[in-house]
């Protein structure tokens, strides 16, 4: 490791996960004006909308891959849409004898306030609770079995190499496309796959907005920037954020945001359960490593480096916390991150 990674790693095993309600206040001031104005897959996409608009953007000294799900590393947002946490859920987070999550007092109050009350009935937990047999509650706060996909989204994603190769603007183009070709006369299903495609489109824009917020912050921070090295690398970070997502990567390095970007919108929507994988990611980078290496554009201690980073930024996110009796019982762990090794190339 060198100099920045070490910096960089020993910032990340030493900050203490904890818990942000910013999303949580973001999501609930947005579903209090917008719930029932739209369809459902057109509400969650502005309400994803409404959070990269709104959410801090982080970007730490030495960092060369940017974004956080959190306004800081290691911070983890709530999800009240899927389960709401009760104030002794977070007072039993922040103050358990194994692995805790810092929750301060006064976020505490705010979630009282603000967050519990909207969303009592309304979590996606709340109405399976409401809808299961009696004698099943009763299996459930017995202990029989304590958490099953009622706290969370469906996960457990191995992304493809496609985003290496289109941008959101390639594929929001795709997606006006295939609304024009929705034939609302013979197929019953046209209006619905119609609102879908419209979220999909605006899910892209939401994670452009995100990035050219990271731009934004990047070139304040280089106007700032006294040392030259560190102000020309966040001229850099900023012109990746305003090429990727939007666009295909170049190169290395923006590959390595592409990815990053997408990574962190997914995880931002929804609290997938636990696990999104870039998949085969030595087959994704090698084009862009090889490229580069050929013409002297990059060398190994730089792409090194840079992939660290990427490494640094999965360990900045501790997984959602869980609810109830899980709270009590779970530790505090990562959420996964596979990364599949096996050969170079595809054949």
């Amino acid at each position: 490791m060198n100099a920045r990674i070490t910096r960089l790693r020993k910032e990340s095993f030493e900050a203490q996960p904890s818990i942000s309600i910013e999303r949580a206040l973001i999501t609930t001031a947005f579903y209090k004006e917008q719930e029932g104005k739209h369809s459902i897959p057109v509400l969650r996409a502005l309400n994803f909308k409404a959070i990269c608009e709104q959410k801090t953007v982080y970007i730490g000294p030495d960092e060369l891959i940017v974004g956080e799900r959190g306004p800081f590393p290691k911070a983890v947002p709530t999800f009240p849409e899927l389960t709401c946490h009760s104030a002794e859920d977070l007072h039993i987070l922040a103050s358990r004898d194994m692995a805790r999550y810092r929750v301060a007092p006064r976020d505490i109050v705010t979630y009282e306030k603000e967050v519990i009350p909207f969303w009592r009935g309304r979590s996606m937990r709340d109405r399976v609770f409401g809808n299961v047999p009696a004698n099943w509650k009763a299996a459930y706060q017995a202990g029989l079995f304590t958490e099953f996909m009622e706290q969370r989204a469906p996960g457990h994603t191995t992304l493809d190499g496609i985003i290496y190769e289109k941008g959101l603007l390639d594929f929001k183009e795709e997606i006006r496309r295939s609304l024009e070709k929705l034939d609302y006369l013979n197929d019953f299903e046209a209006a619905d796959k119609a609102e879908e495609l419209k979220a999909m489109s605006i899910a892209c824009d939401a994670a452009i907005l995100l990035a050219e917020r990271h731009a934004d912050a990047a070139e304040a921070l280089a106007a700032k920037e006294q040392d030259p090295v560190r102000k020309a690398e966040l001229l850099r970070i900023a012109a990746n954020c305003r090429w990727t997502p939007a666009h295909a990567p170049r190169d290395f390095w923006e590959a390595l945001q592409m990815y990053w970007f997408i990574h962190l919108g997914t995880v931002t929507e929804l609290n997938g359960w636990d696990s999104m994988n870039p998949g085969h990611l030595d087959q994704h980078l090698d084009p862009f490593y090889q490229k580069e290496t050929a013409v002297d554009g990059l060398d190994y201690e730089k792409a090194k480096e840079l992939i660290a980073c990427l490494w640094i930024k999965f360990n900045n996110q501790p997984a959602p916390p869980k609810v109830g009796v899980t709270a009590r019982e779970s530790g505090t762990y990562n959420d996964f991150t596979n990364i599949n090794l096996g050969g170079l190339k595809r054949d």
